[in-house]
């Protein structure tokens, strides 16, 4: 179910952001990707705090990322860790080229 859930998200167009309000990780991540100009709809933040599922999606991304911390962002269908991996891409200016190549920027 989780998994399902997870994969239906994950599209090779988008940046999905599986986060919690109260994590200040996620609201770092989704503060740097506010700052693209992405296309409408190719953006999506994902609350999963308030799902049952919640504990089965966290144990999920343990299995396919390696954590299961939020926030988990994905670009595209890969998933490039949380909020301080994405300040590092951002800084490195490599954030960019990768919201480009999945064509996620107007």
């Amino acid at each position: 179910m989780a998994q399902q859930f997870v994969k239906a998200q994950i599209k090779g167009d988008k940046v999905v952001v599986f986060q919690k309000p109260s994590c200040p990780y996620c609201v770092m991540a989704e503060d740097i990707l506010s700052k693209y100009p992405f296309k409408p709809g190719h953006l999506l933040s994902i609350d999963i705090s308030g799902r049952n599922d919640m504990n089965s999606l966290q144990d999920y991304f343990l299995e396919i990322t390696g954590a299961r911390t939020v926030p988990r962002v994905f670009i595209g269908e890969e998933c490039v860790g949380g909020g301080s991996d994405v300040q590092a891409l951002h800084q490195s200016g490599k954030l960019k080229g990768m919201l480009e190549s999945i064509g996620a920027l107007q």
